[in-house]
């Protein structure tokens, strides 16, 4: 309950504050700054080093790969049939394709689960912050009005960002270092990522004028809140799998959108009006759909 408490009382804090004026108009650029910088970097010292890899978890792994694939197909077919902005095109691609599997994730799993099962969740998650972290920049990049693509700005780009790298240190690192001393140190960095970015969200969260944008909205969170994970349903189903993993793994990509997702989407100024929108809605939606697809996990028979 106190996580649910706390992603409410975040967006609602950030939208207070814009409202009252009491920081700068830009605000919400410095604490994004402190989230890709630091924070990120500091969930991958996390959780990195201590996931146990084998083959069964092959299937929470490729999930998100799935699902990235095919709203890659879906929002391009979306954008040629509504004649959208390339601007909009790279915003929607973001957040409609990668899931919140942590801050939302984590809690929900708890919730409706077990705390165990989180070993499960964390790989979805590092995939995730992986696509985010390499194609998901690159799309950012090509859609941003901005800048020109080029090989050279691509790689420079990927390669110097910094949860990027937090995760390539993650998983080299403590092979030659004792990182334990620094846990507890981690632990607090990667704790900031949730208020901060919903709180970031709250402040660039506007209600007015959502309407005009309800057909880009209601698109994109009607893939990522129903269809992706009803496609992940699917392909368990034909590959004949069931048991804990594969109900955990449908049930993370029934999470709303990634934060960060829509931090990158207003960095490469992606109409982040829109972007921030299917974030905030998306979560205060995912409460309900979640709970509809525990029970057809649950109680359904078919995992």
């Amino acid at each position: 309950m106190a996580n649910f408490i706390l992603i409410g009382l975040c967006i609602l804090a950030g939208m207070l504050f814009r409202k009252g004026k009491s920081l700068p108009k830009d605000a919400h650029k410095g604490i994004n700054a402190w989230i890709i910088y630091i924070a990120l970097p500091a969930v991958s010292f996390k959780y990195l080093p201590h996931i146990t890899w084998t083959k069964d978890l092959l299937f929470p792994a490729f999930a998100p790969i799935c699902i990235w694939i095919s709203g890659w197909f879906i929002i391009t077919l979306y954008s040629k049939l509504s004649n959208i902005s390339r601007a909009t095109f790279g915003g929607l691609k973001l957040v409609s394709s990668l899931s919140n599997t942590s801050f939302i994730g984590f809690p929900l799993i708890i919730a409706y689960f077990s705390e165990k099962e989180l070993a499960i969740a964390i790989i979805c998650d590092q995939v995730t912050f992986a696509l985010l972290s390499t194609i998901g920049i690159i799309v950012a990049i090509r859609s941003s009005q901005q800048q020109k693509l080029s090989a050279k700005l691509v790689l420079s780009k990927v390669l110097t960002f910094p949860p990027l790298i937090g995760c390539v240190l993650a998983l080299i690192l403590p092979r030659y270092l004792d990182l334990s001393p620094l846990a507890i140190l981690f632990d607090k960095l990667a704790g900031t990522v949730g208020p901060l970015a919903l709180f970031s969200i709250g402040l660039q969260l506007k209600f007015g004028g959502w309407f005009n944008e309800i057909k880009h909205i209601s698109f994109a969170l009607f893939y990522k809140l129903i269809l992706a994970p009803l496609l992940v349903l699917v392909i368990a189903l034909l590959l004949g799998m069931n048991g804990m993993i594969t109900k955990i793994t449908i049930f993370e990509m029934a999470m709303p959108t990634l934060l960060t997702a829509g931090v990158v989407a207003d960095q490469y100024n992606l109409n982040p009006k829109v972007s921030n929108l299917v974030v905030g809605i998306g979560i205060l939606l995912s409460f309900i759909t979640t709970g509809l697809w525990w029970l057809v996990l649950t109680y359904s028979g078919l995992i």
